[in-house]
Order: structure tokens, then sequence, then C-alpha cells
């Protein structure tokens, strides 16, 4: 293998083997101005794209120990590190790809480790993000809470009521 080939077959690798989230693409017409547009997104959402080549891709994923078929890799290639935040980065990739016709579209990835397909790629975008479910798991937790606090305010007021009562009886 050349030199220059060696170097990129290793540079891929390296960004697979540190990442353990990302996405594969196609993509098909991506105007320059979209691509830099979807790649500066992608950056600000702390995750890179590297477009390359099918075989270099399948031998550095075979380098890092991950099994591609060659064959399901169709048409211009590029993958999508995942970044600070891989669910955040895999929402926008689909939005992007809703907003643009179909310019990028998913063809698989891993996430934590684990490969998925288009599909499954597809369902984990639709989960919330961290920041959601953290607020989902907290009002689960608050609204018992909140209940019981609220039977023990009526019981301690219904005595006050109680009482105000008696006394407007006595008096």
């Amino acid at each position: 293998m050349r030199q220059e080939k060696q170097f990129l077959l290793d540079e891929v690798r390296g960004h697979i083997t540190k990442s353990d989230s990302f996405l594969i693409m196609r993509y098909k017409g991506l105007t320059a101005n979209k691509a830099n547009e979807f790649r500066g997104d992608i950056s600000k959402k702390g995750g890179t794209v590297e477009v390359v080549r099918k075989r270099i891709l399948v031998k550095a994923a075979q380098a890092a120990g991950i099994e591609i078929d060659l064959n399901s890799l169709e048409g211009h290639i590029g993958i999508v590190l995942g970044g600070k935040d891989p669910f955040e980065t895999t929402k926008f990739v689909y939005k992007f790809c809703q907003d643009n016709d179909k310019a990028v579209e998913v063809i698989g990835g891993r996430f934590e480790g684990q490969l998925y397909n288009a599909a499954e790629m597809e369902a984990l975008s639709k989960l919330p993000g961290k920041d959601e479910m953290r607020a989902q798991l907290l009002s689960v937790l608050q609204a018992p809470m909140s209940q019981t606090l609220g039977v023990m305010d009526a019981v301690l007021s219904s005595v006050v009521y109680c009482l105000d009562n008696k006394s407007k009886q006595d008096s």
C-alpha cells in the first residue's frame, strides 16, 4: 500500500477507534455551500465530518474490529463522528436530511460501541436528548412528592377549618 493511502487509512482508523459513536452517510446532490454549512453545523455540535473512500473506510473499520459490507456502501460516502453529544449530532443529521431533499442519507452507524443499521439509527435520532430525559426523570420524581405535600397541606388546613368552625359555633 502506498504511503499516502496508509496515512489516510491510519487517520480514518484513528477517528473510528477514538469515537465510540459515528454515522456512515451517503451524500448526493450536495452543493459546496450546503456541504460547508453541514460541516459547520456539525462542528458546532462538537462532531466532525470526514469524506472517505469506501475501501479505505472498510479497511479502517476492519482494523478497528468493525465489519462493514462494501456492497452496502453505494455512492459517495462520508462519516460523521459523534462529538460531545452523539444524540444531538444524529438528530441534526436527520433534520438536515429532511430539510435538504435527502441530500444526505444515513446508512448505518455505531452508538456507544454497538453497530446499528439505518432504521435503528433513525429510531435513535427520535429519542429525547440527555437534558430532556433528565427533565422527564425529575418530573416523575417530583410528582409524588408534590402530591404528598398537597395531601399533608389539606390535612393541616382541614384541622384549621374545623377549629375555626368550632370557634364560630361557640360564640
